[in-house]
Parts: C-alpha cells; sequence; structure tokens
C-alpha cells in the first residue's frame, strides 16, 4: 500500500510521520516544485494522498486512477478540488480533530490578549516605558464573568468550551445541530439561536468550516448587532467574515477588538487596514500546528487509511462527499 504525501514537511515532521508509518505501507513525500509530471507520475502509483492537500494540476487528477482515500493532516478542506475527487470517486477526509487542542488553546490565548491588553504591554517594556503611575489609567479587563459564544460546536468548538470553564464565563453557543442535554450539562453550556447570540455576548469566537452558506455569515449587520464593547475571535477561517465590515466595526464601533488568526486573502497584503489598529491582536494562521498535534495527525490519518486498506468504511469524510458509493 502507497501514500503519497503531499505537499513537502519539514524533516523533523517526516520523521514522525515516518516513524509512526503503519507496517505494509509505504511513504513517498512529494516536493510542491516538482514538476506537474513528476506529481502525476507518484499519484499514478499511489494507493492514498496525505497532506494539506489544495489545487492539483489537472494531469495529476487524470493519473490518480488507483487512489481510494485523501487523508487530509487538516480539519479545513476549503482549497480542496472537491469536483474533481467526485470525479474519481474517492473520499476525502478530515484530520479527526487532531489539532482541536491546538486550535482551542490559541483561541482562547487570542481572548485573553485582547483583554489584558498583551501586544502593548510587551511593546511597551521593550520601548522602556512602563505602567502609568494614575492606577486604572489604562484600562484592560478579566475575560471571567464575561459571556462568550462560540458559533460552531464541532470537536474545536468542543475544546474551546472544556477550557472556558475553568474560567467562570457564562457560555452560550449556536450550532445547525444543537447538542444533547447531557453535553450541554457537562460543557457548561447553553444553545442560542444565532441572532440571540450575536447580540448578547461579550466574546464572540467563531469555530465554523468555510462553505457556501456559512462564507460572510458575520457580515455588516452581525457586526452592527453586537453589544457595545464586545471582541471578535477568529481562528477558523478569514472568508467568515466581511473584513471592510469588520474594519469600520472596530474603528466606529461597537467593537472594541479582534483576535484573528485568519484572513481573507492569505498572507493579507501590506498595506491591509487591520495592520495599523491598536485594538487588533493578529497572528498568522498559526493556531493548528503545535508540535503536540503532528503525531495525532499522522496517527489519525493513518488510522483511516488503514481502514480503507481493510475494505472498511472512513471516517471523518466531508459532507460534499458523504454520497459516493462504496468500492
Amino acid at each position: 500500500m502507497r501514500i503519497v504525501l503531499y505537499p513537502r514537511v519539514a524533516p523533523d515532521v517526516l520523521d514522525i510521520a515516518e516513524r509512526l508509518l503503519p507496517p505494509g505501507f509505504t511513504l513517498k513525500m512529494v516536493d510542491p516544485s516538482v514538476a506537474p509530471a513528476g506529481l502525476a507520475a507518484a499519484l499514478a502509483e499511489a494507493d492514498f494522498l496525505m497532506g494539506f492537500v489544495g489545487p492539483l494540476p489537472a494531469e495529476a487528477w487524470r493519473a490518480a486512477k488507483s487512489l481510494r482515500l485523501i487523508q487530509l493532516l487538516s480539519a479545513g478542506y476549503d482549497s480542496l478540488q472537491i469536483e474533481q475527487a467526485r470525479q474519481l470517486r474517492v473520499p476525502a477526509a478530515t484530520n479527526g480533530g487532531a489539532n482541536a487542542i491546538s486550535v482551542a488553546e490559541h483561541g482562547v490565548m487570542l481572548m485573553l490578549a485582547l483583554y489584558r491588553r498583551l501586544p502593548q504591554f510587551d511593546r511597551d517594556v521593550r520601548q522602556g516605558k512602563w505602567r502609568s503611575a494614575a492606577r486604572g489609567e489604562t484600562r484592560y479587563h478579566e475575560l471571567g464573568g464575561k459571556r462568550v459564544g462560540l458559533v460552531g460546536m464541532g470537536m474545536i468548538g468542543r475544546q474551546v468550551a472544556k477550557r472556558l470553564r475553568g474560567f467562570d464565563v457564562d457560555l452560550w453557543y449556536y450550532d445547525v445541530r444543537r447538542l444533547p442535554p447531557e453535553e450541554e450539562a457537562q460543557l457548561g453550556a447553553t444553545f442560542a439561536a444565532f441572532d440571540e447570540l450575536i447580540a448578547g455576548v461579550d466574546v464572540l469566537s467563531l469555530h465554523l468550516p468555510l462553505l457556501p452558506e456559512t462564507r460572510g455569515i458575520i457580515g455588516e449587520k452581525e457586526l452592527s448587532a453586537m453589544r457595545p464593547g464586545s471582541v471578535l475571535i477568529n481562528t477558523a477561517r478569514g472568508e467568515l467574515v466581511d473584513e471592510p465590515a469588520l474594519v469600520k466595526a472596530l474603528r466606529d464601533g461597537p467593537l472594541a477588538g479582534a483576535g484573528l488568526d485568519v484572513f481573507a486573502q492569505e498572507p493579507p497584503p501590506a498595506d491591509h487596514p487591520l495592520f495599523s489598529m491598536e485594538n487588533v491582536v493578529l497572528t498568522p494562521h498559526s493556531a493548528g500546528p503545535t508540535w503536540e498535534s503532528w503525531p495525532r495527525r499522522f496517527a489519525n490519518g493513518y488510522a483511516n487509511i488503514q481502514r480503507v486498506a481493510r475494505g472498511e468504511k472512513p471516517q471523518w469524510v466531508i459532507p460534499e462527499l458523504r454520497d459516493l458509493p462504496e468500492g
């Protein structure tokens, strides 16, 4: 059984992939700089494609006649060419929540960094500035006691909820599928309608996949409806938010701040208006790939590949391809 790993990963990450490789499988990493013919040649011999799979050249898709599963190492799949996979009748699966802990921790970090003005304080100390002699002149806040709203309660959303329990927040959530009452009780989470949640929380945190129905789900209407002084956290996908409307809401209200790990265009342009705003904390789409997440990504991916190799159905197949016939 032959697995192609694409695109290239760092040598230390490749060591993890090779160490966890199950018996009876071979792993070949293909560099994205290879010519289309080289990628096509590798996929022509592959039973499985694993990695952060984005657009592939048509030549590569035509060659992948033996492919049985596209196993993503990511939770997101918006760059995957779903129609090409459908034409080949090849299912594609996400990473089974391997990065859920990483993203959840990053989201809570952004909440705290905003409320405690961490970037500003770090800059001040490095520039020789100390706190004002007038106590209370600089306002920063506690997360405890705030009402936090999670939009999306999948694997990542539930991990965020677990971590927020220790902060004594009032936790609301919205998802198209409501959790069972016992799980809501375990997480300390209250279900709310989407519009009610948007208008009723101090912190709005997004944990949704990018789909046609979620693109721009947070637009001018939603931002205008948020509480004065509220903050937005986005560790999911930049296109979930109307960025010009976000800039306006941060400049003119009602938003007091935003913590963003993702942008509509990545990397963002050098003159992006968010770069000049003091009330934002920005990170470079780095929430997911912690060092500890890599073994989980490969372990989940290999387990799914082994299921398919045994003739079983894969787990975590993306919704758009779940209707593919078996075999």
